[in-house]
């Protein structure tokens, strides 16, 4: 049964009102900071994201619990790791590391999450996350020994989401990891958003405001920036 975030965002791709998630690294994040950092993001963000691929513990929900007292957007989870999950955040991205052919990404931390949330009021998306070569060794690499795709072989991405699609995924997240030198190819994003027909999240490398009406003109229906807020 699909979710009020979930329908919500389904809504906006129909409208063309395209979404723009900050991704907040809670490793990276001072939360005595956290209304200035809100202050400083644009104002057409639509999502707050949270998550990284090596996060203390707890630190997750502290930075959740933070955000929710100085902001009324919503918060989703971008797990590393299935100790990274908190019930206070509104929902969270089910993610399986398609592009990676390590069976703890594919199926074991999944299953690992189980136990939190199986009677948990998080919103639950199943999202089909592919890892696109940006130019880095990035952290999700290093943390799930797992390769990315390849920017030249567009054939290989498009096949990789429309097999989340099949799988059962209700949206589609190309990323380029955090601090990539450059952001996934527009071809990419354009290619990959006429095969497949549930949205599509892209993130990684973006840094500039033309970067980001590339990547909306390609296709996305959501970008997500990070990189850029931190400092």
């Amino acid at each position: 049964m699909e979710g009020i975030f979930y329908k919500t965002f389904l809504k906006s791709v129909v409208e063309k009102e395209k979404q723009l998630a900050i991704l907040i690294d809670p490793d990276k994040f001072d939360i005595s900071q956290t209304k200035f950092f809100l202050q400083k993001i644009p104002k057409n963000t639509t999502h707050l994201f949270v998550g990284g691929s090596t996060v203390a513990n707890g630190e997750t929900e502290e930075v959740v619990k933070a955000l929710k007292t100085e902001s009324k957007l919503p918060i989703f989870l971008f797990p590393g790791d299935h100790s990274h999950i908190t019930h206070l955040a509104d929902a969270l991205l089910f993610l399986t590391l398609l592009s990676g052919r390590n069976a703890e990404y594919l199926i074991g931390q999944q299953i690992k999450s189980i136990s939190k949330l199986k009677n948990s009021a998080l919103e639950i998306i199943s999202t089909g996350y592919i890892l696109i070569d940006g130019g880095t060794d990035s952290s999700v690499s290093k943390v799930t020994k797992t390769e990315p795709l390849p920017q030249d072989n567009i054939e290989l991405v498009i096949n990789t989401a429309l097999a989340g699609q099949f799988m059962g995924a209700k949206l589609i997240y190309l990323e380029a990891g955090s601090g990539a030198k450059f952001p996934i190819k527009t071809e990419i994003i354009s290619e990959v958003k006429k095969a497949i027909n549930i949205p599509l999240i892209v993130g990684g490398g973006i840094k500039t405001t033309s970067q980001k009406q590339n990547a909306y003109n390609s296709g996305a229906d959501m970008v997500v920036m990070g990189t850029a807020f931190e400092t």
